[in-house]
């Protein structure tokens, strides 16, 4: 039997989208939608871009209003009404009226609880101070833009170089204003591997952004109309703005009262459906804790994406459609000035905390035809088992066509393809677009040449550990590239003089010899030539100086 009335706690991606979609179902059904709030349906990931001035007008923030939800799906919709506690028992929810201070109680035969996540405040001293601010809603989008106008602010400290530290960081400087970005780790964006956000560092200080790596907060406090930011190594950073992007945690205070079960990562265990340890209380969205869809563990992955698809499958289910969620794969994407970074799937550091088998090769390949003007090159790295070449996950960084090449790349995660499928995709072509072989096709042939054996590789992180007695790094290069900088200890034999060069090599025939060029394509020849003149213990450097140097 189909319930009859559906309250839900929470709007935005999954909350909305959930009562979106109940409506759609059954035009009888009573929805009721609170949302502790003044917004109910607003552009989250667009917060950053207003306080740069990018997105002008305020309602353009407004995915939906309350009243026009209310007009268009005759919804229920009460803003400003907090949810203080879940009756299971009695199914029921106890509700805060903010304006009134009233408090009611409010019966349900099904309840989808979509609490989102909040920002991580950690216990760091002076951190309530008046100017230091987190960024999750509308009204703290408002907050922040009001005091930069109002303080005439010419300098902010970003602390957390994540998604939203990095566009903060960005639309901060639209605003004209010197920004310095604290991050703890030893690289920014952690679902990227750190020669992939190697690239984004040194972007960065292209754009006049200081960059304070493997250093955090010690404690803030007031100097004047300051902040005096201390850092753990004892630097001191003083600004006019701090925010705070260290990451979220799920809110899980409504469904820890209820007695729900939490799981191993913090967030509200849900089942494929989404149903809670309640079968008749839902939970969607970040605050809930999902399946990676690479390595299979239990995972929190709060993207808007996934949230969305989560409220409906829930309302599908609630309704009697026979609906699931798979798991979640992570795919992201991040706009910073000109350059954009993407990733989907596992990174080898996620692979090898959960002992999974890869390889990976990078791509360094041109966004179109090099003959069409404006092309630039984007770094592709993916990685895939050993054993049957399935993808496990990507990384791309670059200016143009990235979101295309990564949509590609998520998708063939998703089907459970291989590098060697990546060959056979027919994808568009056209010279203002991409080259007859796509950069994702490249990447397919390098990682199939790999293995098939054609094409041995050694990574960037290797070459500091190889014996250099013996050990040879041949550099194929152009004598004037070598001239301009070199992996040290290296020899320069062009890779178009190398058949006539062999000779001097000939010592080093059982020996090991590291070949690179600058982004690998070169040096897969001599690779080649090499393997096939003798020379027994032959590898490429993947993704060639270029990788190397970023990383180093």
């Amino acid at each position: 039997m189909k319930p009859r009335k559906v309250v839900i706690v929470g709007g935005v991606a999954g909350g909305a989208s959930a009562a979106a979609r109940l409506r759609r179902l059954d035009e009888d059904m009573k929805i009721i939608l609170f949302e502790r709030g003044e917004h109910i349906s607003y552009a989250n990931c667009g917060l950053p871009y207003y306080i740069g001035g990018v997105i002008k007008d305020k309602e353009d923030l407004l995915v939906q209003t309350p009243e026009g939800m209310r007009q268009r799906f005759n919804i229920d919709i009460r803003v400003m009404s907090e949810v203080l506690d879940i009756d299971a028992e009695r199914k029921q929810v106890k509700v805060k009226n903010r304006v009134t201070g009233e408090s009611y109680f409010e019966s349900y035969d099904k309840l989808i609880l979509s609490p989102g996540a909040e920002p991580v405040r950690p216990p760091i001293p002076g951190i309530e101070g008046k100017n230091i601010y987190t960024l999750r809603n509308v009204r703290d989008t408002f907050d922040i833009e009001d005091y930069i106008v109002n303080n005439d602010c010419k300098d902010a400290v970003v602390v957390g170089g994540g998604f939203i530290g990095l566009e903060m960081a960005e639309n901060l400087c639209h605003r004209g204003l010197k920004v310095t970005i604290v991050e703890m780790a030893d690289q920014v964006m952690a679902p990227l591997d750190y020669e992939m956000a190697a690239i984004i560092h040194k972007y960065l200080k292209t754009k006049d952004i200081e960059l304070v790596l493997k250093d955090g907060v010690k404690a803030f406090c007031q100097k004047g109309g300051k902040t005096l930011v201390e850092l753990q190594s004892g630097a001191k950073l003083e600004t006019d703005l701090v925010i705070l992007a260290i990451g979220v945690r799920p809110e899980t205070t409504l469904a820890q009262k209820a007695g729900l079960e939490i799981g191993d990562t913090g967030g509200i265990k849900v089942n494929k459906h989404l149903q809670t340890s309640n079968p008749h209380i839902y939970a969607v969205g970040d605050a809930v804790e999902i399946v990676d869809f690479i390595n299979g563990s239990p995972a929190l992955i709060p993207l808007a994406g996934p949230a969305n698809k989560q409220g409906r499958i829930a309302a599908n289910h609630i309704w009697g459609i026979e609906d699931t969620y798979k798991a979640t794969q992570g795919t992201s994407i991040v706009k910073l000035f000109d350059i954009t970074a993407a990733v989907t799937g596992n990174n080898e550091k996620t692979l090898k905390k959960f002992n999974i088998p890869y390889q990976c090769v990078h791509v360094h390949s041109p966004s179109h035809a090099t003959y069409y003007p404006g092309a630039t090159l984007m770094a592709i790295k993916v990685l895939f088992s050993p054993d049957d070449g399935q993808l496990l996950g990507a990384q791309i960084v670059g200016y143009k066509g990235v979101d295309k090449r990564i949509d590609v790349l998520a998708t063939a995660i998703r089907g459970r393809m291989t590098v060697y499928d990546l060959q056979e995709l027919e994808l568009a072509y056209a010279p203002p677009y991409s080259s007859a072989k796509d950069p994702v096709n490249m990447a397919g042939y390098v990682a199939s040449n790999t293995l098939m054996g054609h094409h041995p590789i050694i990574q960037w992180y290797e070459i500091q550990e190889l014996d250099k007695e013996n050990t040879i790094l041949l550099d194929t290069r152009t004598r004037e590239e070598y001239s301009m900088g070199t992996i040290p200890g290296s020899i320069n034999i062009p890779v178009d003089e190398l058949r006539q060069n062999l000779d001097r090599l000939a010592d080093y025939k059982d020996k090991e010899v590291v070949v690179y060029c600058r982004s690998g394509q070169r040096s897969y020849i001599a690779t080649r030539i090499l393997l096939q003149k003798g020379f027994n213990k032959v590898r490429n450097l993947s993704g060639g100086y270029l990788t190397w140097s970023m990383a180093n």
